[in-house]
């Protein structure tokens, strides 16, 4: 293919991540790809992101846009509301975005992650085809499709844990959509909103997702939108997009200490790389750990003031002072049978290991499809976000999961840590969970083997930049190539 593909994310770890998946698969497939990353202010350190990624990806170009205020001069306000400053930030790094696609040769197409949809004001300037790249699942998508036409003037926030009804999606709580949505129809709110809006517009939405993990919502969008003869761009189910992070150095300790654990005994305990959760929690969480009598891998981050701007929070490994944050005698206690990691644990490997039984996630997309392609079940304890969206997909829909009660209160208590624990490590109930994420797991292999979902889906993709399809040898060669 001689065509280049430009891809435009941020930089932030949860949508970075999954676009250079995309593109290391369609490197992979011959595709002269780069990936245009906006350096927005809350970044953090941009360039040494950037340079090992380079490193760890040579078919893949990456190339940082300049922060909107420095092409601007203005000083930053730091009273500015970070969720409206971000959408400033990615709309004011359009001429940049422009100016360097015009400096490449043949770019065909621009793929643009869903928060820097504003950019298809670019493609339409530069006359390129425009695709979305949706970082999380179909079933969040079907309900971000049809929020915008919901009865106007409604507050979420006020419907409490009344269902609201997407179709193809299990009924939702009200209080479990994004936060962003609860409150009143402020500047935040709006701009929510135009992110669902633009959904319309691509040639095409490409979706971290499997077919098998979700055949309601993904035949759902494919049947039509929520407007009457307005159709919805083309669903590209390319997933699952999961790979090891690449250039970390040697095996991790905690590797290590699982390789001396027996198949399925341990349960693992990680909320990601911007989560962090108040002392008080942390202690909860050990005295279930404790109580619950088994084994167990935590990744402990230090917390956080609650009014902190999460983007901040982006790919921190400060270590937590473990010993004062946790009970007293409780690293002692537990001494062989648990390890206490502070901030990071190699997720990805860790979920493949076979010592590894059941995983308490805070419910991101990617740690859940991490958890899906290892075939763990999961305890879900959505944080912020889309997450307590995907808590009712995960336990709802796909039946891979059980939630944490009391995710939505102050304080989860160590009575439920242990009993959640407990059920998937020991009940019948957990037997049937882990069955069915064994299951998940062999789909999601098929799905990015030859012939299967995702493989055609990314090759339809690939036929829709080209505009004809590909045909015989060509075609099996391509599905092949795409699959590795």
């Amino acid at each position: 293919m001689g065509s280049a593909v430009v891809l435009y994310t941020w930089m932030v770890r949860g949508h970075l991540h999954p676009m250079v998946q995309l593109a290391g698969r369609l490197a992979g497939h011959g595709v002269h790809v780069t990936v245009a990353i906006a350096d927005v202010p809350s970044s953090g350190d941009s360039p040494n992101t950037v340079a090992r990624l380079s490193a760890s990806y040579p078919s893949v170009s990456f190339h940082l846009l300049p922060p909107a205020t420095a092409r601007s001069g203005d000083e930053a306000d730091p009273d500015a509301d970070p969720f409206i400053t971000l959408i400033a930030d990615l709309r004011a790094t359009n001429p940049a975005l422009i100016a360097f696609v015009r400096s490449l040769p043949s770019v065909k197409a621009l793929v643009l992650d869903f928060f820097c949809g504003c950019a298809l004001d670019a493609a339409e300037e530069l006359g390129l085809l425009a695709y979305l790249f949706f970082t999380s699942g179909a079933s969040p998508l079907a309900a971000y499709l049809h929020i915008p036409v919901m009865r106007p003037g409604v507050s979420f926030g006020d419907m409490g844990r009344s269902l609201l009804h997407f179709p193809g999606v299990h009924p939702v709580p009200a209080s479990d959509l994004p936060e962003v949505l609860l409150g009143p129809h402020n500047e935040q709110y709006k701009a929510t909103i135009g992110l669902f809006e633009q959904l319309a517009r691509p040639k095409g939405i490409l979706a971290n997702t499997f077919e098998w993990l979700e055949p309601r919502a993904v035949k759902a969008i494919q049947e039509g939108g929520p407007r009457p003869g307005e159709p919805v761009p083309r669903l590209f189910c390319v997933g699952p997009l999961v790979g090891e992070e690449r250039g970390t150095g040697g095996k991790h300790e905690c590797l290590t200490w699982l390789d001396a654990r027996p198949a399925r005994s341990v349960v693992f305990l990680c909320f990601g790389s911007a989560s962090s959760v108040p002392a008080e929690q942390l202690r909860e969480i050990a005295a279930g750990l404790e109580r619950s009598g088994h084994a167990f891998l935590w990744a402990v981050r230090a917390p956080v003031a609650p009014d902190a701007d999460s983007t901040k929070r982006f790919d921190g490994r400060e270590e937590a002072a473990l010993e004062a944050l946790l009970p007293e005698g409780f690293l002692d206690r537990t001494r062989g049978r648990g390890l206490v990691v502070p901030a990071w644990a190699p997720q990805v490997e860790v979920l493949r290991h076979p010592a590894t039984g059941a995983f308490v996630t805070h419910c991101g997309w990617n740690s859940t499809l991490e958890a899906v392609t290892a075939g763990v079940p999961m305890v879900c304890w959505p944080m912020y976000a889309e997450q307590r969206l995907n808590k009712v997909f995960v336990t709802e829909g796909m039946k891979l999961g059980v939630v944490m009660e009391g995710y939505d209160e102050a304080v989860v208590k160590a009575e439920e840590v242990e009993a959640k624990v407990r059920l998937v490590m020991e009940s019948q109930q957990g037997k049937e969970l882990r069955e069915r994420a064994a299951a998940a797991k062999d789909m999601a292999a098929a799905a990015l083997d030859i012939g299967g979902s995702s493989t055609a889906a990314f090759v339809d993709f690939l036929n829709s930049l080209e505009g004809a399809r590909l045909k015989g040898s060509d075609e099996a060669t391509a599905r092949g190539r795409v699959s590795v």
